[in-house]
This record gives C-alpha cells, structure tokens and sequence, in this order.
C-alpha cells in the first residue's frame, strides 16, 4: 500500500494541526512536520522500545510524559513536543546520560570535540545541553574495552542500555548473539553467556555497530577518529542480493562502510558488505602493465608470491602492453580464424563493462566464444527458465518470503551465501512463515525451518517429483492455472506417475509422509515460494532439477502473485546483469539467441558488422580446445580474461591449468596477480569496484547504480577504458564520449539492445533514484517486482512443462573413492578469495582451508577436529584440516573453494549438463586419509 492509500489522522502539535498517516507515531508525524525531538533508543526500521525516555512529550489530559517513539497517534490527540515541561524532561535525559559518560579524550573517542558520543553528543548539542561533572560516589564501575573481535571494539562504558544494538541482532538480523543481562546497576549488554565478542557466536554482520548510538559498538577502523572526507553512495561488490551502502572515505581510502536504505538490503550488511572493503587497499594491488620476461615458462603450479612477480614479469607502458595484447590475439585470429579466439567476462564487473566485452568479442575476435562465471553458477538455471517461462530472470523479489505462507530453501546456504537475503527469511519465520529446508547439508537456516528434508547427494529429482506426484495424486494441482496457462501437464503427470513418495523413500532418504506433508503444505498454502541456489544448478542434471522447481510451483499455480514463485539465488553481485547484456555464448543481449535469423539481423545492423550465428564455447569447453591438438580447426589459441579467476574456480584445475599455460597468448585484466594471471603473457591493472561509476542488476533484477568513491593505485586503468583501448587495436570504430569513460554512453546503447526489459531506466533515472526494478517500459514505470502475473513471455504465452526423469551423477562413490564432495562458499569468503582473503578482517576471522564432516563419519576414519589430512579424487590431491559439522550428511565431506593451498577444485568434476553446459561442482567421489 502506497502511502496516499493510507488513511490520515487529525492531531495537534505544539498547538498546530498536524495530520499523521494512521498508525504512524508521534514522533514519526514529528519528524515530518518538522518538528524536532530528541531520541536515542529509537532507529528508523526497527521496533519502538521506548526506553531511553529522551523523546518524551507531554499529552493533554495524562498526567506523565509520554515516550513519542512507541506512541500512536490518535484523532484529536493534543501533542506538546517543545513545551517547557517536556524540553526540561529531555534535556534532563540527555544531561544524565552524558554525565555517566567516559571522559572526553578517551583513548577509543573519536577527536572531534563536538561529537565525542555520536548520536549522544549530537542531541546535546543541537538541544544545548552541556554535560556536568558525575558525582565520583555514583559513578558506576566502567567496564574495560574488549578488543578481542576482528573487526569490532566493545566500549561498554559509553553504553546507554538502549536496546539497539539487542534489536538489531536478535530482531533484524536473527543472529541471537547479544542481549541484555543482570539487573539494576549490574545490568549490561552481554554476548552469548557473557563471552568477549570474539569468543562469541558473533557472524560480524554489524548491525550492532550501525545501530549503536555512542559508540560502544565501533569499528575499529574508525577508533580514534570518526571524521571522514566524504561519502559515497554506492552497491556491495560481493553477493547478488546488491545491498546498498555508503562508502566512509578519508585520505582516498575506504575507512568504513555504512548499509543505506536500499531496496534489497533496507540498511541492512553482512560481514563481507561491512568489512571486507580493505582489498582495494591492498599492498599486491597491481599498479603497472606487465609482460612476461622472455623464456619464463608458464608454470601450472600457481602458488606463488605475488611480492616476487619480478621473477616472471616486466613492468610495461600502456602501449606497449596493450599494442602486444591486442596485436598478439589479433595476429592469432588473422592465421588461425576466428574461433581460434576466446574471451571470459565478469559478473564481478558493470553491466557496462559485460556488454563492451561480449561486444569486443563478437565484433572483434568475430566469434561467440565469450562466457563468464554464470557457466559455473546457474547456468542449467537459467536454461530450464528460458525453456519453461520464457525468461532467465526471476518472478518474485527475496523479500516477497516476508508474503509467502511457505518457501522452500533448496539447494542453497543463504546465511553464508546471501546473509542478508537469509534475515528476510528468518524475519518471515518469526512471522508465521513455515520455512522448508531441503538439502544433503543441514544448514543454519535449518534452525528456523519448519521441516527439513536432508536428501540423499545427487536424489534432487526423485524427491521433488515425488513431491509433484503428491499434488497431482491428491487432486490438490490448480487445475484452473493448469488449463488456462499451461503446457505439457498430461506428459508431466506420466512422468512422475512411478514416483509416489513410497517409492522414492529409499531412494532420496526422506520418510514417504513427510514428503506429502510437505508437498500437501506447499499445495494448499496460499502464496508459497522456491529460492535455490547452485545445489540445484551445478549438477549434471542440473537442468532438470530447475524443470522440476519449475513443475512444482505450475501445478500448485504458485507462481505470478505476491509471495509466490521462483527465484535462483545469484551468486556474484552482477551476475544477473552480466548475463542480460549478452556476456554468454549462445546469448546475444537481452537472452537473445545469436542463432535466431531476426536477432543475428537486428545486432548486425545495429553493431554496423557481420557477426557469427553459431553458437560459440562454454567456459568448459574452451578449456578443452585449448587442449585441442594443432590439426583441430577450432583450437582455441588465445584468450583474453577480464576479472575472472578459472585457473581457480573452474572444475578439475590441473586440467584448467595446463589449459591456460598451452594458450600462445593470455591476456588477464584484473586487480591482484591471480592464479590465472600467472599464467598471462600480459597483465593489465584494472580498478576495483569502488574505484568505478556503473550499473549492476542484482538477483531481484533491480538495476543500480555504484559510484567511485576513490582514485585507483598506481597507473590502474578503468575496465571500460581498457576494453574500448583493445577494441580500438582491433580497428573497431566505437566512440562514447562522457565522463568515466562514456559510461553513461554505453550504458544507453545497452538500453536500446535490452529494449524490452529497461526502456525506462534512462541513466538520468538512475543517477536521480539509485535503483530501478525491470521490466520497466516507460520512465513512469515504477518497474514489476512481480512478474508473470497473467501470462509468460514464451511462445505462447504459456508454461511449457518438461518431465524429468532421473540421472545419476557422473561419478557416484566406490570402494576406492567412498565419500561425496560438496564444495560451496563460506560466510567470510566469497567466490575464489583473490578479494575475501585480501581482506584482513575477513581473512582473521576465517584463515584456514578446511574440509567438513560430521561428527560419525571422523569417528568412522579415526579423525579428529582440526586434525590434518589428504583429499583426493581421481582428478587431483591436496592437504587441510578437517572441521566437524554435524549437518553435513552421512558419506560426504564439504569443502569451500577459495583457497588455494587447498583449492577444491582440484578434486571436481568437469562432467557437463547437456542443456546448461554446467560442470558437477556438487558431486564427485573423494577419499580421505590422516597425513602420517
């Protein structure tokens, strides 16, 4: 409900009439009017306590003051905010508070003289309250500082006791680590059973920090002084959720990070959001164009000292280097072909930047061998989508569980994954949402479900099915949403005909009636809701795990209204965008086949130049052909890599490895020297994310807009300034004249080739608003945060359902290799580590590469918790330490990838989807053995 629909409510205020929207508070309509009243335990967002009694105002006809935060307003109420009664009450509060408060010059306190208490000092200074010297006998006794977290100070001598910081982590963000303990004059603010927050089960999102009111909650990074040069609007670089935030500045670097109130976050951050901005400031930060010495042999072993690169690059001027990357591929191209070229974008970049690489590389390199991270993400995803509903993008917005009556979580990890999405599901379970965990892994959402259903690895299918034939069997499918906006439902219902529930028990591990319990709530609830993330998608059945997810939420007609629907969790924080602007090989912008006649037309005149209508290479795939021998006419020869990491992140590593080094010519832009980039001939610096002005499209399909905050190191280069440096080596005649590089020039060229899903986001727009959701047609168009409401953009308005049958995963455990691998993320690291473990807060917190198992199975080989052991898979071997969990499942082991001493990815397989080209992260057969 839009504000004008809410009804209005005649008071009086300080004798003036005043209309307040119905329900809103007295201090609310205040605020609005104008008119100003202290408060310190109240914070816009969270729930009124009512505590600290600075806001109190005087109501005619009551006898006591009354606290305004937590105060309804009522017709005819007659309000006294700055009366002499109520100013005396509040600047006594004020007076009383500051009075208790650490001396002036303390060593945690900012320096500035005005504003020693934050929010405190700021109250007293604009209501002229000086403090008074405590009385010595009735000072209590102060607590002493606790240093023992990474990231965070705790001054609980500066503490007020007004709740925020409790609000914030037991009912914003659902962590349950702080609260309020003891009574009287021993009472105070504890973490856990009174640990030091380092000890604690803090998850370091901050919440507690931007709630605090006087800083005792700090950032250390702001210990000493609060004062900053400027700050900037801008969007986290990690996640897809795309939480807005503020980027604290001084001396042009990254001091602090505040969360704004964005539509995905609502000022909300996790820890990487909050603390992990100290990569752009990193000391292995490449500052330089460098070239590989001469003779120096590409080495496949890529643990190496980026303090040494002198061993194996030059530095370089930017001519030089960019006249040897683009002369060397473009030489490549002139005597091998086309498809002898290949380019790996980044949904760690600007839309901007994905749309001018794919750009370059159809209109350059003249092929479609361009693809990026999605091909590792949720590749088989977004083809199940675009098969089923005509469109890769997602129905519903996250926060939309806050209207769901059920959501399934399935194959995904949102607390360490996508931590702030994961606050509105646990919000929504406090709420009354039932919650649906299903995954092999038992994860930290699981402690607010509902029910959890812990399938057996690799039994996706044989569970959901199960699930859809219980809808169908108990004459609970929406028959009207089937017959008027479905295909293919009598296939559909065939192919799940032999998986009742009683069948399928053994197979998947889940009880027969629990199955229908579920799928029984599912059908009948009345929004229900799917999230998964890359368990479902990095499979080789990947993409019939989607067309079930997809069957699922058609039969129960869950889909196309508020709080039901389908929603992929995304991964990096442009993966989305980079996706929609074409950064994929068979995909023109816009999910737009290269191989369909009228959009092959459209972009060749659109472009001004012929273009390829075949198909080009998946990330994989490339991988192979450059492995290919010298006789196979499409060998991949050359390459150019903008801020992507496969010699980490892609399956079977020796092999992606030994793929890279056999390229004759590597060309890697990006900000650290990564594993890849010790493969390059030439490396070229690039700028970090707070160092560029540009779009992202996070996993709500809201498009918005980050800003440079600071100047990058050294003679780093903007992405878009390199690409269209390249492009012009290439002889392309592009030209878009602007500030930072004609990014708003780009970014309207995109908008005319992704015309049906944002006409209306001009970048005038954007630069006014920040965020925009599409589709949005017009530049009136608020934007649909809900989409297939009344039909779906496939061929004939309909959803086509595809039965799934089951497949086995490619490698299934044997004698010799007995356990499953799992490999994902952790809360701390992300994608991986060339920024997370740049990070020294985040690194501190989670420095060691680990591999989880339960507490059976380390019973089982004889292990024990933090003991070290060898991993191996048919693939490749690595040494780490193991770490019990007992959610993990029964014969299978948990590893993250972002490390590479212990690089997981070394063990995985390269299997393929055959529709998503998606390789098998999620499973494959490893044995485990203690070192000696």
């Amino acid at each position: 409900m839009n504000a004008r629909d809410i009804p209005l409510v005649e008071f009086s205020l300080d004798g003036q009439p005043i209309q307040a929207l119905q329900g809103e508070t007295i201090l609310q309509a205040a605020e609005r009017a104008g008119v100003e009243i202290p408060r310190l335990c109240y914070k816009p967002g969270y729930r009124p306590d009512g505590n600290c009694r600075a806001c109190v105002v005087e109501i005619s006809g009551e006898r006591v003051l009354a606290p305004s935060c937590c105060r309804a307003v009522t017709p005819g109420m007659e309000v006294k905010a700055t009366s002499d009664r109520a100013r005396k009450s509040q600047k006594m509060v004020l007076e009383l508070l500051l009075a208790d408060m650490p001396d002036r010059g303390h060593k945690w306190l900012g320096d500035d003289p005005w504003r020693p208490h934050g929010e405190l000092s700021d109250w007293a200074q604009r209501m002229d309250v000086a403090p008074r010297a405590a009385l010595t006998a009735l000072r209590r006794d102060q607590p002493a500082p606790d240093a023992s977290h990474p990231a965070m100070l705790v001054n609980l001598d500066a503490c007020i006791q007004c709740t925020r910081c409790v609000r914030a982590c037991r009912e914003e963000q659902v962590n349950d680590v702080i609260g309020y303990a003891l009574r009287g004059a021993d009472s105070k603010i504890v973490f856990d059973l009174d640990d030091p927050m380092g000890a604690s089960t803090c998850v370091a999102c901050g919440e507690c920090v931007q709630a605090c009111p006087t800083g005792a909650l700090m950032p250390k990074t702001l210990v000493g002084s609060q004062k900053v040069d400027r700050e900037v609007k801008s969007v986290c670089p990690f996640c897809g959720v795309g939480c807005q935030v503020t980027y604290k500045v001084r001396d042009n670097k990254i001091v602090g990070v505040d969360g704004r109130d964005g539509p995905a976050n609502h000022d909300r951050l996790c820890v990487k959001g909050r603390f992990g901005f100290d990569y752009a400031h990193h000391p292995h930060r490449l500052r330089l164009p460098l070239i590989r010495k001469p003779g120096v042999p590409k080495d496949p072993n890529v643990q190496r000292d980026s303090a040494r690169w002198q061993e194996v690059f030059r530095e370089a001027t930017w001519d030089e280097a960019l006249d040897l990357a683009a002369g060397r591929l473009k030489d490549l191209r002139d005597r091998h072909g086309a498809k002898s070229l290949a380019g790996f974008g980044s949904a760690k970049g600007t839309n901007e930047e994905a749309y001018l690489f794919q750009k370059l590389v159809r209109t350059g390199f003249g092929s479609n061998n361009v693809d990026h991270c999605t091909r590792l993400c949720h590749a088989s995803s977004v083809a199940a989508l675009l098969e089923g509903v005509g469109s890769g993008a997602v129905s519903n917005q996250v926060s939309d569980v806050g209207l769901a009556e059920l959501v399934l979580v399935i194959g995904s990890n949102p607390t360490s994954n996508h931590p702030v999405a994961a606050t509105w599901m646990k919000n929504a379970a406090k709420a009354g949402t039932k919650i649906v965990l299903a995954d092999p892994r038992i994860t930290d959402i699981g402690k607010h479900a509902w029910r959890v259903l812990q399938f057996k690895p690799d039994t996706d299918v044989a569970l959901l099915n199960a699930m859809i034939h219980t809808i169908i069997e108990e004459g609970l499918a929406d028959r009207a949403f089937l017959e008027a906006r479905a295909t293919n439902f009598d296939a559909l219902r065939a192919g799940v005909h032999a998986f009742a529930p009683e069948q399928m028990e053994a197979v998947c591990g889940i009880p027969a009636a629990r199955i229908r319990e579920v799928a029984r709530a599912f059908a009948t609830a009345k929004s229900a809701m799917i999230l998964w993330g890359m368990g479902i998608s990095q499979h080789v059945h990947g993409t019939d795990n989607a067309r079930c997810l997809i069957a699922l939420c058609s039969v129960a007609g869950q889909i196309g209204k508020p709080g039901s629907g389908l929603h992929p969790l995304r991964g990096q924080n442009n993966v989305q965008g980079a996706s929609d602007a074409g950064l994929i090989p068979m995909m023109l912008p816009n999910y737009q086949r290269v191989d369909n006649a009228q959009a092959h037309s459209w972009f060749e005149n659109f472009w001004g130049t012929s273009l390829d209508a075949k198909p080009g290479y998946t990330v994989v795939e490339i991988m192979h052909k450059a492995l290919a021998p010298d006789s196979d006419p499409h060998k991949v020869r050359g390459m150019y890599v903008m801020g992507e990491n496969p010699a980490m992140s892609d399956p079977d590593l020796n092999h992606a490895r030994d793929a890279l080094a056999a390229l004759e010519h590597l060309v890697v832009q990006d900000i650290f020297l990564t594993e890849t980039a010790w493969l390059a001939d030439v490396v070229l610096p690039a700028t970090a994310w707070p160092e560029k002005t540009g779009t992202v499209t996070n996993t709500d399909r809201i498009v918005q807009l980050g800003r440079k905050a600071i100047d990058p190191p050294g003679e780093a280069k903007p992405d878009l300034w390199l690409i269209q440096q390249l492009a012009a080596r290439f002889g392309l005649p592009w030209h878009y004249p602007g500030e930072d590089d004609g990014v708003a020039a780009v970014y309207e060229e995109m908008r005319q080739a992704m015309h049906e899903a944002i006409a209306g986001i001009t970048w005038d727009r954007l630069q006014r608003e920040g965020s925009v959701t599409y589709p949005c047609l017009g530049e009136d168009d608020p934007g649909q945060s809900i989409v297939f409401t009344t039909s779906f953009p496939t061929s004939d308005g309909r959803v086509h359902l595809v039965p799934a049958g089951l497949v086995r995963g490619d490698e299934p455990p044997d004698a010799e290799f007995p356990l499953v691998l799992i490999t994902g993320r952790l809360l701390e690291h992300w994608h991986t580590g060339s920024m997370t473990r740049r990070s020294r807060v985040l690194d501190a917190i989670e420095p060691t590469a680990t591999a989880t198992l339960n507490g059976r199975e380390l019973r089982r080989l004889g292990l024990a918790a933090g003991q070290r052991v060898q991993l191996q898979s048919r693939r490749g071997e690595l040494l780490c330490e193991v770490r019990r969990d007992d959610g993990t499942p029964d014969g299978s082991v948990f590893m993250p990838f972002a490390f590479v001493e212990a690089a997981a990815n070394l063990l995985t397989n390269a299997a393929l989807d055959p529709f998503g080209k998606i390789p098998e992260f999620k499973y494959c057969a490893v044995r485990l053995a203690a070192l000696a």
